[in-house]
């Protein structure tokens, strides 16, 4: 194998014409340049976007795809061989089409030169959720081998974690036994328990299940993690993942299927990330991810949700397997919470996302908001002071002259202290913001609320400020100051369905209409991408904080500014200004 620390990059150079155009890629979920390796090597383009799928690293400064890179990926692939099932067992491990153009090309095709002559992978983490029977241990097993015994790194140390014994043996039994059984390749290894070693290299690949058998000291260049969602902790993948940090192109690998939606997990926090990559809300040039699912309106029962969920519908999974499966959802709810969970990869308690991102994201809404326009307008505010040591929200809100449609911006703070966690939890967003002054540092581990204070004064001489909205169970000594001392209009608004309901209903309505103008603000869209909702049975709702994936601060404070907007008093019509005119009897 070519050594990876040097490499020649070119631009596609396959005719155009052998490409689908642009809406056709997008469709697919192709880039150019991956589209072009397919074609260049006769591979055919898949027909199987996955439902989400992080960006490529196509921007990223001095951005390279080698198309050797793939093809040497695919070479070492080939020198391994399947293990089982009469239609597979000792034939090569040939990718499948839509493996090449979602995981292997993306993930090994972009690199970058680190230092002069060196270049690397940019991608470092892949992450895959797919039903079951699409072949995910078979490819977790040989990237596992690749970057064991392939991938030109000397001494490397490739780990598979599990979350116990049993998990242990389901995780390396089956890469073992690819190793042991393809001719090219066993000579070359010494198979052990619990660990297979590259003999030339020195490399090995292991098996671990807690944080004292990885020990924190380990030098990791890669790792394969399979159902992430059977890690109760999340410590031995965070191990593994700061583990990667002297390597010069490490890859953390998580194959999974999906949980049953709970929250607050491993499993929970990584698809939410992947996600939230997808949808741009946030960006990570370093990570991947692709995640087969139905939506949670299609039609369970219908082949056209079975191949939309399964990009190795037809072949495996089968069509029959899926009807047995089917049939056996439709007898029983177990069953069928089971079926939607593990063949159409629906967390089958997730909650329901109450504002789309792209309804969110509408021109109309997303519109500019000149701060400068809205001076002496007539203003309502939303504080929410949810947490001293995290994040702090104000929204403006502006009743527009049109009468209709309203304007909004926001306020946020959080303690420098905090700044470091924040980062970890947007991908280094969080400093981003800072820089551009969408989010304002205050000193110390927890909030300065004399500089929030001091913000919100500044907004009241440049606003016409009718009244800020508070939570009445979160009264703060800056309320009271704001309230007794500066003379701000505070105005008590409680936090339960008869007060929340009807401005987040309004909001969505207003959003749908285009006649929500937010300017875009990237803090307050992070908000709204974590936003989840209660509803009680009378269809009533309100902000859900426990069940949010992240803070919703912005979302909550919005929410009082506009119900205070709405609830305005509306200005009383004069006699004199009657049509009619005065009547004199």
């Amino acid at each position: 194998m070519a050594g990876k620390r040097t490499t020649r990059t070119r631009e596609p150079t396959a005719p155009e014409a052998l490409l689908p155009p642009k809406a056709e890629l997008e469709r697919l979920k192709l880039s150019p340049e991956v589209a072009w390796y397919l074609v260049s090597r006769g591979i055919p383009l898949p027909d199987c976007p996955p439902r989400w799928k992080t960006p490529e690293p196509r921007t990223a400064k001095g951005a390279r795809f080698d198309p050797e890179r793939v093809d040497r990926v695919l070479r070492a692939l080939r020198h391994l061989q399947h293990t089982k099932g009469s239609q597979f067992a000792g034939r090569p491990l040939v990718p499948d089409p839509w493996q090449v153009a979602y995981v292997i090309a993306p993930v090994f095709g972009w690199v970058r030169e680190v230092r002069p002559g060196v270049w690397a992978r940019i991608i470092t983490s892949l992450y895959v959720d797919i039903p079951r029977r699409n072949g995910k241990t078979t490819l977790s097993g040989g990237l596992a081998m690749y970057l064991t015994c392939a991938d030109g790194e000397e001494g490397a140390e490739v780990y598979a974690l599990a979350a116990g014994k049993d998990q242990a043996r389901k995780t390396f039994d089956p890469v073992k036994a690819i190793a042991e059984k393809s001719p090219s390749v066993g000579p070359n290894v010494k198979c052990l328990a619990d660990k297979i070693v590259h003999k030339r290299s020195g490399s090995f690949f292991q098996v671990v299940s807690s944080v004292a058998d990885l020990m924190h000291g380990a030098n990791v260049h890669g790792a394969v993690i399979d159902e992430l969602h059977v890690h109760k902790s999340p410590d031995l993948v965070e191990a593994v993942e700061t583990g990667t940090g002297s390597r010069l192109q490490p890859l953390v690998v998580i194959i999974t299927t999906a949980d049953d939606g709970r929250m607050d997990t491993v499993y929970a926090r990584k698809r939410k990330y992947i996600e939230q990559l997808a949808r741009r809300v946030i960006r990570d040039e370093s990570t991947y991810g692709v995640i087969w699912c139905a939506d949670d309106d299609d039609d369970p029962f219908a082949e056209a949700t079975w191949r939309k969920a399964n990009p190795g519908y037809g072949i495996s999974p089968t069509r029959e397997y899926l009807e047995r499966a089917a049939r056996k959802a439709q007898n029983s709810p177990a069953d069928l919470a089971a079926f939607l969970r593990l063949h159409l990869g629906i967390r089958t308690k997730r909650a329901a996302r109450y504002i789309e991102m792209h309804v969110w994201d509408r021109p109309a809404n997303a519109t500019y908001v000149d701060e400068r326009a809205l001076r002496h307008r007539e203003a309502y505010g939303g504080l929410d002071l949810a947490s001293t040591s995290d994040l702090t929200a104000l929204a403006w809100t502006f009743p527009a002259p049109d009468g209709v449609s309203f304007d909004t911006i926001w306020r946020f703070w959080t303690p420098e202290a905090n700044l470091r966690r924040l980062d970890e939890r947007t991908a280094g967003m969080a400093s981003v913001w800072v820089r551009e002054g969408w989010l304002r540092v205050t000193p110390g581990e927890v909030i300065d609320y004399e500089w929030v204070r001091r913000d919100i004064n500044a907004d009241r001489e440049r606003f016409v400020v009718r009244e800020i909205a508070y939570d009445r169970w979160n009264a703060s000594q800056l309320v009271i100051q704001l309230r007794d001392e500066d003379g701000a209009p505070m105005v008590q608004m409680g936090q339960g369905y008869m007060a929340m309901s009807p401005p987040l209903k309004e909001m969505l309505r207003l959003l749908k209409e285009g006649r929500y103008r937010h300017g875009g603000n990237p803090v307050a869209r992070w908000c709204v991408d974590n936003l989840a909702v209660a509803m009680d049975p009378a269809g009533n709702v309100k902000p859900d904080k426990e069940r949010s994936g992240d803070k919703i601060d912005g979302v909550v404070a919005a929410v009082m500014a506009l119900d205070r907007a709405i609830n305005r008093p509306k200005p009383r019509r004069s006699a004199y200004d009657d049509d009619r005119g005065l009547m004199v009897v």
